[in-house]
């Protein structure tokens, strides 16, 4: 069996403003109707495949159990990382976990923010890798580039690729991300791949790598798994143990001293979505190069992308080229199509200035729904809230200011005080200043509500929690 690793961090810079740190581009349907996250569980599932291993953070733990259950997917176990130290600590973490239950099996790390729309093609792939990988080879699998790009490190086969077969080739060595002359170069010498960053290996084969290669990182690795603390599910590596390990990649580690390194080309698609200009590419632009998602239109445009993420949000093109604009409810980027990669300036100028939008998303994803704030004023503040079937929030007191709930779909289950009651849709019911409450939704469909909050201090911080099925503080 292969069990596929899911890396699900980042911080979405690049991707701005729809992909933002707190809910960065592997949760947002960018290419289709899934996320990207959700695409790569599908797409590592199936015959042959285990549970997916993921790693993440505390913040986004949820979210992927909610995206998972979403697609469809058992989740195997999910492992919290303290903090980011990067892909190498996160590989040997997960082999180590997988040490104790499968040391007989290989392993499959990816990243959970890519695109690759032929999914067949990508599982046959793995297969034609899969005996190398049992051999004890460190198989990587290289990219078939399709342009010179500067973006992305290469790999130098040592043999030539023919037709670009799926079959394991000898790997000479790994190139750093090129410039554009040294980038057309190697595009034209038809025998570099592009690297995914995608990884197949067993487990003894890439613990033995570390232990030759990246040593120092076995001892605070091994004490952040085995100190690790059970969560509702989830395992939390050890902090103090975690902070120990070096911030460095799987590539610097132990990919680039390694000598039993072999590649699989793979030419059916792929992209790492790493700008705009990529989404535009994978959206599939018309015969003028226009590509549209969600409420926009273009006249008389070519070679432009345009985004509304709000059905309340008209987005119109007139006479536009080379052009990338997304809008949102709370921020709106318009940019060249050629500048794309330097949308990540546009979020350090914000981070700057202290604007919110630079890292916090509209909607605030918890374990139990989300919510929205529609309308912030002095003292007042107005939110839409979904909470899911069966889920609850904490039971929990404000001190500084008293809410109205307003119903608007399904039915929810109040509790204020010693009074527990049900509020249908169209009911509302008010929560004074310093009373204990807690909604619930005891139905089977998603519950919505209004709420109107009133006081001197609206912020999320005011929050004193009694009892919580999430278990946070």
């Amino acid at each position: 069996m292969i069990t596929p690793i899911l890396l699900c961090g980042g911080s979405g810079t690049r991707l701005w403003p729809l992909s933002r740190k707190s809910y960065p581009k592997q949760f947002v349907p960018l290419v289709g109707e899934t996320t990207l996250f959700q695409a790569s569980a599908e797409r590592l599932s199936g015959p042959g495949f285990a549970a997916p291993l993921v790693l993440t953070n505390s913040d986004f733990r949820f979210i992927v159990t909610e995206q998972l259950a979403g697609a469809g997917i058992d989740p195997g176990a999910i492992l919290i990382e303290p903090e980011g130290r990067n892909t190498a600590p996160a590989v040997l973490a997960a082999a180590l976990w997988l040490e104790q239950r499968d040391p007989e099996g290989l392993m499959l790390v990816a990243p959970s923010d890519h695109v690759v729309p032929d999914a067949p093609a990508f599982r046959a792939a793995v297969e034609a890798g899969a005996a190398a990988a049992a051999a004890g080879r460190l198989v990587t699998f290289g990219i078939k580039p399709t342009h010179a790009e500067t973006g992305y490190g290469y790999l130098e086969l040592a043999e030539d690729p023919g037709a670009f077969e799926a079959k394991p080739l000898t790997l000479k060595r790994f190139v750093e991300k090129p410039d554009a002359a040294r980038a057309e170069e190697m595009v034209a010498a038809g025998t570099y791949l592009w690297n995914a960053g995608i990884f197949l290996f067993s487990v003894k084969a890439i613990l033995a790598a570390f232990r030759a290669h990246a040593p120092e990182l076995i001892s605070p690795v091994q004490a952040a798994v085995a100190q690790g603390k059970p969560d509702l599910g989830f395992l939390r590596l050890d902090p103090e143990a975690w902070s120990g390990a070096a911030d460095i990649s799987i590539d610097y580690a132990v990919m680039e001293k390694a000598d039993n390194l072999s590649v699989v080309p793979f030419a059916a698609g792929w992209s790492d979505l790493g700008g705009w200009d990529a989404v535009w590419r994978e959206a599939g632009p018309d015969e003028k190069g226009v590509a549209t998602s969600g409420e926009a239109t273009a006249i008389d445009c070519t070679n432009t992308l345009l985004r509304s993420e709000s059905d309340r949000l008209e987005v119109v093109g007139i006479g536009l080229d080379n052009v990338i604009a997304v809008a949102m409810n709370d921020a709106v980027l318009v940019a060249s199509k050629d500048r794309a990669q330097d949308v990540k300036k546009a979020v350090d100028a914000l981070k700057a200035k202290g604007a919110a939008q630079a890292t916090h998303f509209p909607k605030d994803h918890r374990p139990w729904g989300w919510f929205e704030s529609l309308v912030i004023g002095g003292r007042f503040q107005v939110k839409r809230i979904m909470v899911h079937p069966g889920a609850a929030l904490s039971l929990q007191s404000h001190h500084h200011r008293s809410e109205h709930w307003i119903v608007v779909q399904g039915t929810a289950k109040v509790t204020v005080d010693a009074e527990v009651k049900l509020v249908t849709e169209n009911q509302s019911v008010y929560i004074p200043l310093g009373a204990v409450h807690r909604m619930e939704n005891p139905g089977k469909v998603p519950m919505v509500l209004i709420e109107v909050q009133t006081g001197a201090y609206l912020g999320e911080d005011d929050i004193t929690r009694y009892e919580d099925v999430y278990a946070r503080d």
